[in-house]
């Protein structure tokens, strides 16, 4: 039996039974009602569960590692704790969230009451058995569901903090509570929550719309709690039946794969919110919730035995592990997430590590020993923010088993190319590096904003290349949303006019540009090439933008960039992150150039630059596509193609100034960090400008300087009719046609994408329509073939020394087609 104690207390012995404790009988007296021993059946066996799933299992407190997660449990629940207002005259909990009945206040004062009862509920920490904490929480409960939080109260502002929120944070906190919880608060708090979320089915302020993804898992959960505390099957079945949509026949169902909407798509993309690439925040919270009720129900007479659970499995490999990068969950997939302050890259690749882990626990051995060691390999590489800093203890506990068990090994890094067409992202991978492409269509949004959040991700979605580096880990996670310049981020061609903050107002919404064409093809899973047909938003700007993904080097095509705005046009070949105070060289042909902040320069005629630590960059020449006589260049353009320029500068920012949401709202703290910037300037309203450059990511500054004199890759084209690179080295021809023409020896008859190589094996073909505007398209290919060895049933190929292959991209949306021949 545990004492109640009054006041703070430590751990009384070294090892502490999280477990044993959420079955523990404590004889304090709350609200009038003993906390007793729960009963032993089905309802209870799984609430233990259930708490223990929020304060861990068996854990050693002495461990530096618990005594450190413990700490920040501790710190945070006991700074809530002194803060709460326990007057009689209150009208909120908190000063910085009142008015209670504010939906954003009241939502997040379930939160915190919700890590104070963790704490109480966690052996170890200063609140441990309080019986006054234990007291103020029954206190607390009561005053928000008379002052905020009841089944009477209509729904206003946002649905989220009345549907999932709120109900998520109060249920956890009554499974924690429950030896204690008076019958009839039990009962309320449970009825409130059934009117506000009776269902994972349906939005209860919005009856005809269809919950999916990541809210159909939290609900899902929501629901399945609730059933728990009201020892009630038919809710369990509910929630159970919730993930697979039986009420609707699978059509919103977890566990299957989509062809448009939201959710998984198979070759690995996820969306949420119909159009916004949402792999690193919605699709890991569906991960976790739904891995979550899973291991809750296992065993149990409401377990879940969909056998298409497997589509979620394999989702681990096919979603997620191309996307997170030592542990990084990459920006590219986070959507307006990027503009929060306490939420980083790390922090959402690590909630994501952690779901993995607990799916883990439940999923068959093969998928589980090949997660682990990913996992595993995640942890080991990232010395920048190491996992178990960031973790509280259920998570903990689970990689600590990984860590320290030497039968799981550390895989290396992921490589590949993955063009996700479903999603339009884009991710090449190398040992030591990795390239993402965040691009935009009718089809996908280029940002979501809203609520207050993402008030300048104007250009996320135009072809932002964002570059992680094994090295340096903190590119994206410190500090860069609130301190990058946001109308140059790397990759992007923009117009420079002045932009007004977006989602300022409540809700979330999108935009969606006009342009068909992005995505590109991928061959043999190592080389990619990809496209975006830029139309910006409020401007007369076009562009034609293509990218090609060798084994060490990207090579980067912008042609047709016309604009009649009387504005500036710039291409931004990258903007890096150099931290608080970072001085790495810069090199430009051979000759190194300032250190100091402030420094810009013109460099009109460099040939390559390398940046000490991140790579190379080296500066093609586009071929010159023949002047129209009726199209005369304008007089304030550049001539001779487009000028780089450089910079180095201190920029100061807030988190505040992009993320005013309710409860993500950023600090009004001015933030400061170093910046190396190089961009293109084509000039005042370019009339078919163009560029080319290549980003040899992790090259040193004699091997960028030896790729700019050998030029292993030639530029064969860069027009509006194809943009089109000839890699000699590697046997690797590949094009983007934007319309009917001839390149690189291929002949195509309509718009599409085209990667052929041919080595000692053979010739190898990979074709894509990214505009999906297509029903077949002929491509004559410039290698010899004798015979076709294997190709895709939508591929036809005639051999002879000019081999025509005829390939069906309709209705594949924008996906690869591909075909081996000798």
């Amino acid at each position: 039996m545990r004492t109640p104690l009054s006041g703070s207390t430590g751990p009384r012995r070294r090892t502490l039974l999280a477990a044993s404790a959420a079955s523990a009988v404590v004889s304090l007296s709350a609200g009038g009602t003993a906390w007793g021993a729960p009963d032993a059946d089905p309802y209870d066996a799984l609430l233990t569960r259930a708490r223990t799933q929020l304060t861990g299992g068996t854990f050693d407190a002495a461990d530096p590692d618990f005594a450190a997660a413990l700490k920040v449990l501790d710190t945070q629940a006991s700074g809530w704790w002194r803060e709460l207002d326990r007057s009689a005259g209150r009208t909120a909990l908190w000063a910085d969230l009142s008015p209670a009945k504010d939906p954003g206040n009241f939502g997040q004062s379930y939160t915190r009451l919700r890590t104070i009862a963790t704490a109480w509920a966690t052996p170890g920490t200063s609140l441990t058995d309080s019986a006054e904490a234990a007291e103020a929480l029954l206190d607390a409960l009561r005053f928000l569901h008379s002052e905020a939080y009841r089944p009477d109260r209509p729904e206003a502002g946002n649905w989220w903090f009345w549907e999932i929120g709120a109900p998520r944070a109060l249920m956890d906190t009554c499974v924690l509570l429950r030896d204690g919880l008076p019958a009839a608060d039990l009962t309320a708090y449970v009825s409130t929550v059934a009117k506000f979320c009776p269902d994972p089915d349906r939005r209860t302020n919005a009856p005809t719309l269809s919950e999916t993804g990541a809210n159909r898992a939290d609900k899902a959960v929501i629901v399945a709690l609730r059933g728990l505390l009201a020892r009630d099957a038919a809710t369990l079945a509910l929630a159970r039946d919730g993930l697979s949509d039986v009420r609707d026949k699978g059509k919103n169902s977890l566990f299957t794969y989509v062809t448009s909407g939201d959710g998984f798509y198979e070759d690995g993309s996820f969306v949420q919110h119909g159009s916004v690439a949402y792999t690193g925040t919605y699709g890991s919270v569906l991960l976790g919730s739904a891995g979550q009720l899973i291991a809750l129900l296992a065993g149990s007479e409401w377990a879940v035995t969909d056998p298409k659970t497997s589509v979620l499995y394999e989702a681990v490999e096919r979603t997620f592990s191309p996307v997170v990068f030592d542990g990084l969950m990459m920006d590219a997939l986070r959507g307006r997430a990027i503009s929060r302050e306490k939420a980083p890259d790390h922090q959402d690749g690590a909630a994501a590590l952690g779901h993995i882990l607990q799916l883990a626990t439940g999923a068959p051995a093969a998928y589980a020993e090949r997660w682990r060691a990913l996992a595993k390999g995640w942890m080991g590489r990232n010395k920048t923010n190491p996992y178990l800093g960031l973790v509280g203890v259920p998570a903990l506990a689970r990689a600590k088993a990984v860590l320290d068990d030497p039968a799981v090994p550390a895989a290396d890094r992921l490589t590949g190319h993955f063009a996700f067409a479903d999603m339009d992202r884009v991710v090449h991978r190398r040992p030591g590096w990795a390239l993402t492409l965040s691009l935009s269509s009718q089809r996908i949004a280029a940002y979501e904003a809203g609520n207050g959040e993402n008030l300048h991700g104007w250009y996320t979605g135009d072809g932002m290349a964002y570059l992680y580096d094994g090295d340096d880990l903190g590119q994206f996670g410190d500090g860069f949303w609130a301190t990058v310049d946001p109308y140059r981020l790397p990759g992007t061609t923009v117009d420079t006019r002045p932009r007004t903050d977006i989602g300022t107002g409540g809700g979330t919404g999108t935009y969606r540009p006009k342009n068909a064409v992005a995505g590109g093809a991928v061959l043999d899973g190592r080389y990619g090439a990809a496209a975006m047909e830029l139309i910006a938003d409020g401007s007369t700007l076009r562009a034609k933008k293509s990218w090609f993904f060798l084994d060490n080097a990207v090579v980067a095509l912008g042609a047709d960039i016309t604009a009649s705005d009387g504005r500036t046009i710039e291409t931004v070949v990258e903007n890096r992150n150099l931290h608080a105070a970072g001085t790495p060289r810069l090199t430009v042909d051979g000759r190194r150039q300032p250190s100091h902040t402030g420094w810009s320069a013109a460099l009109p005629d460099a040939n390559w630059a390398h940046l000490e630590g991140t790579g190379g960059y080296v500066f093609a020449e586009s071929p010159k596509p023949p002047k129209s006589p009726k199209s005369p260049e304008p007089p304030d353009s550049a001539p001779d193609g487009p000028r780089l320029h450089a910079l180095r500068e201190d920029r100061t920012g807030t988190w505040r100034a992009i993320n005013t949401g309710a409860d993500t709202g950023g600090s009004t703290t001015p933030v400061t960090r170093r910046y190396l910037t190089l961009w293109l300037d084509h000039g005042t309203s370019p009339s078919s400008s163009s560029y080319a450059y290549v980003l040899l990511p992790g090259a040193s500054a004699a091997a960028t300087a030896a790729w700019a004199k050998s030029r292993p890759v030639h530029v064969v084209a860069n027009d509006a009719t194809a943009q089109a690179v000839e890699a000699r080295r590697s046997g690797l021809l590949a094009a983007h046609f934007w319309r009917a023409g001839s390149s690189a020896g291929i002949t195509a008859s309509g718009p599409c994408t085209v990667l052929v190589r041919r080595n000692d094996d053979g010739v190898a073909l990979a074709v894509a329509d990214p505009g999906r505007t297509g029903a077949t398209v002929t491509l004559e290919l410039p290698f010899p073939v004798r015979e076709v060895i294997r190709a895709d049933d939508t591929v036809t190929v005639t051999p002879g020394r000019r081999p025509v292959a005829t390939v069906r991209v309709e209705g594949s949306r924008g996906h690869s087609h591909t075909a081996a021949m000798r």
